[in-house]
């Protein structure tokens, strides 16, 4: 793997001007610009503090963007992460978060070394699409809190919305103008605009602005520290097995999320910039991120397609452009940190509100109803409910359990045709002698759930003096549906019943040929002219 990543490297600076590096500082900003807000509202959603978000950025920039599989990658905090570390936080508080991402990076690394890069492909599409959805809606619902100005209680989304009832729902009526406000603004921002300054960056100077000159009364990010080592980090010394033990579970699911995340974003840039992403390299290097993040402070962190497609879109050349946003976050951080400290909590509510709802596959989604795909539309929606109700990993289970449900469901629809055999169309003379024959038409897998499709069939054939049975279309049988061939051989050995198999897979030939006595000759019932020509003899 290491000499893989050197000519990783060799292959991207080959060549690498002066040109290029303004090309990569450039990106960088653009990036920087799109990463404050989220990096901010994401630390602030996990449950941790927007301090947390901005070192996770910022570290995340420079070691996983180092180290990355693909030149194009950039990690830092997400929204599906941070769906998954606010029940984390309710639970275990900030420690189990560091905890459990220490253990994810181990996991990560491990995954990387046994090269589970190509897990992925494994997950039918439309179970990423409703796991996307499910996370967007958990993100929302996670912020009707700061969007109102409300407190809740509970350990999970479920729990803190039914809070509401005992604890009451008083909206703030200005912190909801406010987030309201941001969230209009988003939407009627202009593309084009967009480009070369984010809207939500825009939000959110705009809202800190009119909050800081009318001193209006609405929570605040808090204090942003001017380190990057936070007082609140994990010290080696107090890592203990039965800590890593209680956040084993959470910190799988991160692993699996972190994966999912970082090989899609460089699956799909992969695709924009025409070179592939190393999925081995790239899980080294979140792994190795993620040990590293907590000793600094830094919550989970995972390749994200939006920064990723915006620094590809500002001409992105090499890993450098990844690591100058980090180091203008960092600048940002050391500079403005009194001004970020002042950014109202209801306006990064409307930023994620709005980030959430752009998540969506919404082209998938539509393309799903549209084409009436159903068995798609009930991936989609299984995995999107069991995304908010249970946890981000079992509903990954679900989705991929229930997609080979529908797929052994959809196998077992083969098709079967009966016909009066005419011999003229095969080449042969027509005997008295064979006169009451039928030739069977299969075609699909024959396993056990086509079993009593067969069964119906042959039932029809009883009377028949020959049956042909023409199997091209058949790629596989398993022992159920030999057993009821066999059913069907002895019975027909009892009538004297011709049968003959043709058009044969070669592995449903030799499955086939465990019907027959060794005694017998299996070629003749493979062989429609080898056994009519007896016939005609006889």
């Amino acid at each position: 793997m290491g000499k893989t990543f050197i000519s990783l490297l060799r292959s991207e600076f080959a060549g690498y001007t002066l040109s290029k590096l303004q090309k990569d500082v450039l990106a960088g900003i653009t990036v920087a610009a799109v990463a404050l807000p989220l990096a901010l509202a994401f630390g602030v959603s996990s449950g941790a503090t927007a301090a947390a978000g901005m070192v996770t950025a910022i570290i995340a920039g420079v070691v996983i963007g180092s180290l990355s599989g693909g030149f194009y990658q950039i990690s830092g905090p997400t929204g599906a992460m941070a769906a998954i570390l606010m029940s984390i936080a309710a639970t275990s508080g900030l420690t189990g978060i560091l905890l459990a991402t220490f253990l994810a990076g181990v996991f990560l690394v491990l995954a990387g070394i046994f090269k589970l890069g190509s897990l992925t492909s494994f997950i039918p599409a439309p179970v990423i699409t409703g796991f996307t959805s499910g996370i967007a809606i958990i993100i929302a619902l996670g912020q009707v809190d700061n969007f109102f100005g409300v407190k809740s209680q509970g350990h999970n989304l479920i729990e803190k919305l039914s809070s509401y009832q005992t604890l009451g729902f008083s909206a703030k009526p200005l912190t909801v103008v406010i987030g309201v406000l941001v969230v209009a603004g988003m939407i009627v921002y202009p593309k084009k605009w967009n480009q070369k300054i984010p809207a939500s960056l825009v939000a959110i100077i705009l809202a800190t602005a009119i909050t800081m000159l009318f001193k209006l009364p609405v929570a605040t990010v808090g204090k942003i520290p001017t380190s990057l080592i936070s007082d609140e980090r994990l010290v080696l010394g107090s890592i203990q097995l039965s800590s890593l033990k209680e956040v084993l579970v959470p910190s799988i699911s991160i692993a699996m999320l972190g994966m999912i995340e970082s090989l899609l974003c460089g699956a799909s840039a992969g695709r924009m910039t025409g070179k592939p992403l190393d999925s081995n390299q790239e899980l080294v290097a979140q792994g190795v991120g993620n040990i590293i993040l907590p000793f600094f402070g830094g919550i989970p962190a995972t390749a994200a397609i939006a920064r990723t497609s915006v620094a590809i879109k500002s001409g992105a050349q090499t890993r450098l452009a990844g690591i100058f946003h980090a180091l203008i976050l960092l600048l940002s951080m050391l500079v403005l940190a009194p001004v970020m400290s002042q950014i109202p909590m209801p306006a990064l509510a409307g930023v994620l509100i709005v980030t959430a709802w752009r998540m969506n596959e919404w082209h998938t989604i539509t393309a799903l109803v549209k084409k009436k795909y159903l068995a798609g539309i009930a991936l989609f929606a299984v995995t999107m409910v069991s995304t908010v109700v249970f946890d981000l990993s079992l509903a990954i289970v679900i989705g991929i359990v229930a997609g080979c449900i529908f797929f052994v469901a959809k196998s077992a629809a083969i098709t079967i045709s009966v016909e009066e055999v005419d011999w003229s169309r095969m080449g042969l003379p027509q005997s008295d002698t064979a006169k009451n024959w039928a030739v069977v038409y299969i075609s699909g897998p024959l396993f056990f759930m086509s079993a009593e499709k067969l069964q119906q069939a042959f039932q029809s054939l009883s009377e028949r003096e020959g049956v042909i049975f023409s199997m091209r279309g058949v790629p596989s049988i398993d022992l159920t549906a030999l057993d009821v061939f066999a059913d069907f051989h002895q019975l027909a050995q009892k009538r004297e019943q011709e049968v003959i198999f043709t058009s044969l897979q070669p592995e449903v030939e030799k499955s086939l040929e465990l019907l027959w006595h060794a005694e017998e000759k299996p070629e003749q019932h493979f062989s429609v002219a080898h056994a009519l020509h007896s016939l005609q003899k006889q």
